[in-house]
């Protein structure tokens, strides 16, 4: 039984900004189950101290962290068997919403300190200093909020080996000189081949530099991230760890993501009963105030943000309604994008559904009652909703990048036997709406549109052998380890 410490920002359902709590909630149950005993370390935001309290659980540990007084919370990760530990410390997570940003959308003035601390109790617990009884064998990092773990466990004797896990290259966690001093780092790491990135700190480089191993959410991520349209200037470094980088494609709930068993729909279905997923759709379109009938109904669900091409999605949208379609939108996020969305939804009522913020049991409402679930992303590390998708038997349309590429299949590629979607591979707007368009042309053909959402219903989605590939990779560090003492 391996021992492992994941360390990650968020969880779901504990706090969820995107795609990263639904991974760090089950990799982590899926590694359970195949007998690694996995323990997260999450920071101590208001909801899940709450959550922590309600539960009887009790403070475990109390440690001094430069001002700080932090105390560690042991408990459980709500509806699973997995340990979930908090790192309590209320002048630094005790804040209302977003983990990472206040009301206005601003980041919080101070994340580089509330993060800092947060890798320093990670590199305690790692190396037996926080005062438990329970020590990993492997730390597993997460995004560049735990990217100082592996910096502070460097030079510590005996420390476990370290993973880190990229699962957005985009956000590093980039602060000024002035902020690296007042982290009373030492100088030693203000150097280009470590922490400083053209004159900022950078966490994200704190796991590029010094983890054992780089692992990111797909193999095709892994190999975009090596060149500069995809490497944000970071491609050097990852060209250079390449021997120690690798894509490991991310899985998802199949308990929580199943159309025959989904708590949030009002009807059921699975691959033997398609059929049934028509009442999925008339269900929404009645909650939704869109027009019943079959007219095909679009999906999108996620951040609506320059990543997202929603910019692509805004400019097809007038034609495609034009002829008929209908849409529902759920998200949140840039105002140049929500105004016009906002104004579409007001002059097309009946045709199309905006929905602003994050609604979960809407988004499995979305995913099972849509014809089509469009994800027109500029680049997509993995992308969970398509998967969600295509286990729906909602055919999705992709741009192919990324975990996009590596999941859905398009006709002109395999063939019309084994293609699961649609996708495009110039990255326009263009490309884009003839993608839209090909998939509505062939839910016209019911035999050839049948064949597609059967081949997606019944791809592996699951965390069983991506988890597994992860066990692999633990035994592999431990035993490397073991050659060099």
């Amino acid at each position: 039984m391996t021992r492992v410490l994941f360390v990650t920002s968020e969880v779901y359902p504990v706090i969820k900004t995107g795609g990263l709590a639904d991974v760090s909630a089950s990799l982590p149950e899926a590694l359970c189950r195949q007998c690694h005993d996995v323990h997260i370390l999450l920071p101590g935001y208001p909801a899940a101290m709450k959550a922590a309290r309600a539960s009887g659980s009790r403070r475990q540990a109390r440690l001094v962290i430069g001002q700080y007084s932090v105390a560690l919370w042991r408990t459980r990760l709500p509806g699973t068997s997995v340990t979930l530990w908090l790192v309590d410390c209320p002048g630094l997570f005790d804040r209302p919403g977003n983990p990472y940003q206040n009301e206005e959308g601003e980041d919080w003035w101070d994340n580089a300190h509330r993060y800092q601390l947060f890798c320093r109790v990670a590199a305690m617990m790692a190396t037996g200093q926080a005062g438990l009884r329970w020590t990993p064998d492997i730390v597993h990092c997460n995004d560049w909020q735990s990217g100082l773990v592996p910096v502070f466990l460097e030079p510590a004797p005996n420390r476990p080996p370290v993973v880190f896990t990229i699962h957005n290259l985009a956000y590093q966690g980039l602060f000024s000189h002035d902020t690296f001093r007042a982290l009373g780092l030492p100088d030693s790491l203000w150097r280009f081949d470590r922490l400083e990135f053209h004159g900022q700190l950078s966490f994200i480089k704190g796991g590029l530099v010094y983890a054992d191993r780089i692992t990111t959410v797909s193999p095709g991520y892994a190999a975009e991230i090596q060149t500069p349209g995809f490497g944000y200037g970071l491609e050097g470094l990852l060209q250079y760890r390449s021997e120690h980088l690798s894509g490991i494609l991310n899985g998802i709930d199949t308990k929580l993501w199943n159309p025959a068993t989904d708590q949030y729909l009002d009807c059921h279905y699975d691959a033997d009963t398609l059929a049934s997923k028509q009442e999925c759709k008339a269900a929404l379109q009645k909650q939704l105030g869109l027009v019943p009938g079959d007219a095909p109904l679009l999906g999108s669900i996620g951040r609506l943000v320059e990543q997202k091409g929603i910019d692509w999605l805004l400019d097809a949208l007038p034609p495609l309604l034009q002829q008929g379609c209908q849409f529902a939108i759920l998200g949140s996020g840039e105002i140049r994008y929500t105004e016009p969305l906002r104004a579409l939804a007001k002059t097309h009522p009946g045709q199309l559904s905006l929905t602003i913020g994050y609604d979960e049991p809407l988004a499995h409402r979305i995913t099972a009652g849509s014809d089509l679930f469009l994800m027109p992303s500029r680049f997509e590390p993995c992308g969970l909703n398509q998967m969600y998708s295509l286990r729906y038997g909602t055919v999705p349309v992709v741009h192919r990048v990324g975990g996009l590429g590596d999941t859905v299949l398009d006709p002109d590629q395999v063939g019309h036997s084994q293609a699961n979607g649609f996708s495009f591979y110039e990255p326009t707007g263009g490309a884009f709406r003839t993608s839209v368009e090909r998939a509505l042309e062939c839910r016209q053909q019911r035999k050839r549109w049948r064949q597609l959402q059967s081949n997606g219903m019944a791809g592996e989605y699951s965390w069983k052998e991506r988890a597994r590939e992860y066990g692999k990779l633990y035994q592999t560090l431990l035993e490397e380890r073991c050659l060099t003492r």
